[in-house]
């Protein structure tokens, strides 16, 4: 027979084990757990990836940046951040998402609070919309009742379906709580082509006029960026009450990419794939892209995009 006191040491370290391998400091060490309120994204360390990563999209990185950054530091935020980030592809929207999400969730796009939706793969049938609007809802839901600074990344908004990302107007509105669930701490990024050609436009007008690509402000394209998607069939945000209600908070523009960006692109490419940088290839690359408008060729019509598979060419080099 066992002692008293033999029995009762057992269960003291046994709970005491359980206890510890229980706590979230070891837990969390093997399983992925939602950020606690006390958890800070390290700006020093996201204003660094986006600088030596992203190029020539000086925008784009400083209002996400401030964005995020201001809406992590609010203790009770009125509403989740909702950004919408437009430009013709190979611009840099999915990689900001991307860089954001990993700051966010280490884990990134692989994250179970990470939440990527592709139009086409997604959404495909425009005969099962209802059904469509309805599985969206009860996912938002449930991810963020299981973590409230879940992410959510729509692509291809250009091609998303009219009427279905108003499904989740709730969820974005100045709510306290929706059927229970506080949306607050969440963030929305919708992406998309739609705008691009107004962007471009607005791009090359500050060229011919003189002025520094650098000097363009967000005040100098997000109204006529907003208006343009609100009244663009094809943006998937056409008559959104989204826009009507306000609840986008930052359409951010990416730039048309130069040349000297598309080398930067070669660049990074190069280092990441562990080559040394040899600008003989770096023009050469270059030289293999296709840029726009037709007489000055100033930006490229793909951003950086094509940079992969162009480098493949050269590998032997």
């Amino acid at each position: 027979a066992l002692e008293p006191f033999s029995v009762g040491l057992a269960i003291g370290v046994a709970s005491a084990l359980t206890g510890y391998l229980s706590h979230p400091r070891f837990y969390c060490r093997y399983v992925e757990c939602c950020p606690g309120a006390e958890h800070r994204l390290n700006a020093t360390a996201l204003k660094a990836q986006l600088d030596t990563k992203l190029f020539g999209q000086h925008l784009a990185k400083d209002v996400v940046l401030r964005a995020v950054l201001g809406f992590q530091s609010n203790p009770s935020p009125k509403k989740p951040l909702t950004f919408s980030l437009h430009g013709w592809a190979g611009t840099g929207k999915n990689f900001l998402s991307q860089i954001l999400a990993e700051h966010i969730h280490p884990a990134g796009l692989r994250s179970k609070f990470v939440h990527l939706f592709l139009a086409t793969l997604h959404f495909p049938h425009h005969s099962q919309l209802h059904i469509y609007q309805e599985q969206l809802k009860n996912w938002i839901r449930g991810n963020v009742s299981a973590c409230p600074q879940s992410v959510f990344i729509f692509d291809e908004m250009d091609k998303m379906h009219l009427g279905l990302i108003d499904a989740i107007k709730p969820f974005l509105d100045y709510y306290e709580e929706v059927d229970g669930v506080s949306y607050r701490k969440a963030i929305f990024i919708f992406l998309s082509n739609a705008g691009g050609d107004l962007i471009n436009k607005a791009a090359f007008d500050f060229w011919t006029s003189g002025k520094q690509r650098e000097d363009i402000q967000l005040k100098d394209l997000e109204p006529i960026l907003s208006v343009g998607v609100y009244n663009n069939k094809n943006s998937g945000l056409w008559h959104s009450s989204l826009i009507d209600r306000n609840l986008i908070d930052y359409f951010v523009p990416f730039l048309p990419l130069e040349h000297k960006h598309v080398k930067m692109c070669v660049r990074a490419e190069m280092v990441a794939r562990g080559y040394a940088v040899d600008e003989k290839v770096v023009q050469a690359v270059t030289n293999e892209m296709t840029f726009f408008p037709k007489e000055q060729r100033i930006y490229s019509d793909k951003g950086c995009k094509t940079v992969q598979a162009k480098l493949d060419i050269h590998e032997d080099v």
